[in-house]
């Protein structure tokens, strides 16, 4: 199994700060709300798909799915500088983009309380203002020690099956390595399933045995997941103890997923749902 480390404060202070950031364009929805929340969004002059973010942020120029880029509709910004998270695609566009003479900075993406810091750290040294970074880190770090501490004492952890969709009656569902497995440790509880990373559609077979105490879904409106009557219908969700206790739980994906400034609240919201208001 990969086990992902965030990267160090000392890789955060060697990140060259852009020479110009006058039209910065931000590839990544948590560096987006990274680059709001520091203070800093009169630099952006666009974004790409997954930033929903503040809502203000909707105003700015489209240019396109982070995984799907096209260097056309990037450069059409006329940027001057890149600011783009791990992960994004195809790789052939990221190629074209960061040769195409404009400073570019791709930011390490780790689905863990670290590494939330680690990104707030890169975008503050990128965008020259580590200072603020820092803040902004010491305070996201106490509100998620805060969620933490909130679980730390349970003596039984609930088993979750993140689904991220049922089309075609397939679960696809969170192995580890994701953000999915990354909010369920966050919130105290433990993924379902543990045998592969990244996401898989899930046997039957598979299901029953994962036998997980809740679902946990994105809420888009019943596309890809489709209703909860629905799930609940699958002939191997109906024998889980999720299935048959009725326990799904939805929330916003950018927010349940981003692993940004709001993450901290998004687990402390899980473990609600899933404990209740423990201390």
């Amino acid at each position: 199994m990969l086990t992902l480390v965030a990267p160090t404060l000392s890789f955060a202070q060697a990140v060259k700060p852009f020479a110009d950031t006058s039209r910065l364009v931000s590839i990544g929805g948590s560096l987006t709300e990274i680059i709001y929340a520091l203070g800093e969004q009169k630099r952006l002059v666009a974004r790409d798909q997954t930033a929903t973010y503040p809502p203000q942020v909707l105003d700015l120029p489209d240019v396109g799915y982070m995984r799907a880029l096209a260097p056309e509709g990037v450069l059409s910004v006329t940027p001057t500088a890149l600011l783009v998270i791990a992960g994004s695609g195809p790789p052939e566009a990221l190629d074209v983009l960061s040769h195409a003479g404009i400073a570019y900075q791709t930011v390490p993406e780790v689905f863990s309380h670290q590494g939330i810091l680690a990104k707030v750290r890169v975008v503050g040294q990128a965008l020259g203002v580590p200072e603020k970074s820092e803040t902004l880190a010491a305070e996201l770090d106490a509100a998620l020690n805060a969620v933490q501490a909130r679980t730390a004492a349970l003596s039984q952890r609930k088993t979750i099956l993140f689904i991220l969709s049922t089309q075609g009656g397939k679960i696809q569902a969170s192995g580890t390595g994701t953000a999915a497995n990354g909010i369920i440790e966050l919130a105290g509880a433990r993924n379902a399933v543990t045998d592969y990373s990244g996401y898989k559609a899930l046997t039957e077979e598979a299901i029953i045995a994962a036998n997980p105490d809740v679902i946990l879904m994105m809420d888009r409106g019943g596309d890809h997941g489709g209703t909860d009557a629905d799930l609940l219908a699958h002939p191997a969700i109906a024998l889980t103890k999720a299935g048959q206790n009725r326990a799904i739980i939805r929330l916003d994906g950018a927010y349940l997923l981003g692993f940004g400034p709001r993450t901290a609240s998004a687990a402390g919201e899980l473990v609600d749902a899933l404990y209740g208001k423990v201390p």
